[in-house]
């Protein structure tokens, strides 16, 4: 058998994608570099606003087939990559897989029984049994503080992650396995090269990770603003990510350490990075009150905002040239859908590399 070649690799792009592919490639002893426009200590990309939902049930109602079919290889990936990653760094990433819960209020019931159905068409009769009917006591007793609520849904695959512990362990872990950091830099890329303001740079293979950064190369890449609020109350308990469905928009509450919660809803098409709009976060609130009346007196911590990169048709890009693969179009699906798009990096890397073998 033979070994594997070390390559030099230049990645373009710290965010999740990028941290994920320096992290993997430079654990199987390949010589990486990671270009990053801006900070690496304090990131500013959607992977750094996300909710850190792994949802693949949950986004199938929305997106095609594929979306749900990569969802479910990344949860296969997610819990051994942030075990071996909690080990190497000793810091906790809070990987949580209870699953989320779905709910609508009396007037809405249509709404749940809407997703059943629609979910259970796409998935087939044999897979409809990963959408569990909860009726008020089950409910309660999964979540004691949606007493207010007589029926539900589980979606027991489903999992979340704490995206701002998980991008500084990422860091940490980069640090510690001596992967080359350039922060502050905007890059451009082309096979086997990285430019910079200050020259270039020759590298076996250079991996395009930039999202909206590298428009100018991807036809038909744009932005889809996304509106968050983060919340914090000890009034209110809960254990897993909990969806509303409204007929005008799903609201999501995430909860996290400190009895804080990430809300979100919105999907705009728009690549304004303005501050979040007095109609967001008065539909956001109000959401969340009628959920649970005690969120009326949560702490709003933060607002964030941010432009997820989405191609024409939302699905994600792995395009591949002789030493040049770009990675993008991850669109709201950041989480669910980076791990199985970094294994097929991963297995296109030992492609060119045992073709490499061969000729030689």
């Amino acid at each position: 058998m033979s070994i594997e070649r070390n390559l030099n690799i230049g990645i373009a792009g710290a965010g999740l994608m990028g941290r994920l592919l320096a992290w993997r490639l430079s654990n199987k002893g390949h010589q990486v570099s990671l270009f990053e426009s801006g900070s690496l200590e304090n990131p500013t990309g959607a992977c750094h606003t996300a909710a850190g939902m792994i949802a693949p049930l949950s986004e199938l109602y929305h997106c095609p087939l594929p979306i749900y079919q990569l969802g479910l290889q990344s949860l296969q990936h997610w819990p051994v990559w942030t075990a071996q990653l909690q080990q190497q760094t000793g810091i906790e990433v809070d990987y949580r897989h209870n699953g989320s819960i779905l709910i609508a209020h009396p007037q809405d019931r249509t709404e749940l029984l809407q997703f059943q159905q629609e979910l259970t068409a796409k998935l087939g009769k044999d897979n409809s049994h990963q959408l569990q009917w909860l009726d008020g006591q089950s409910l309660q007793s999964l979540e004691p503080e949606l007493g207010r609520f007589d029926q539900g849904l589980l979606l027991a695959t489903e999992a979340d992650i704490d995206n701002r512990k998980l991008l500084p362990a990422l860091l940490k872990a980069l640090k510690q396995n001596n992967v080359r950091l350039l922060e502050n830099i905007p890059v451009e890329c082309i096979p086997g090269t990285i430019h910079t303001q200050s020259g270039s740079e020759q590298f076996d293979l250079t991996i395009d990770t930039r999202g909206l950064g590298a428009k100018q190369q991807i036809n038909g890449l744009r932005g889809i603003r996304g509106e968050v609020m983060v919340v914090k109350t000890s009034e209110v308990q809960l254990n897993r990510p909990v969806r509303l469905l409204h007929p005008r928009y799903q609201l999501y509450a995430v909860p996290r350490a400190n009895n804080q919660f990430v809300i979100g809803a919105t999907e705009i098409e728009s690549e304004d990075m303005s501050p979040i709009s007095l109609r967001s976060s008065m539909e956001l609130s109000s959401a969340l009150y009628s959920i649970h009346p005690a969120f009326a007196e949560a702490r709003i911590l933060e607002t964030r905002v941010n432009c997820r990169p989405a191609t024409m048709d939302n699905l994600p890009i792995v395009e591949c040239e002789p030493g040049l693969i770009r990675v993008n179009g991850l669109y709201r699906h950041g989480f669910l859908l980076a791990p199985a798009l970094v294994a097929q990096v991963e297995n296109h890397i030992h492609q060119i590399i045992s073709e490499t073998e061969q000729v030689t």
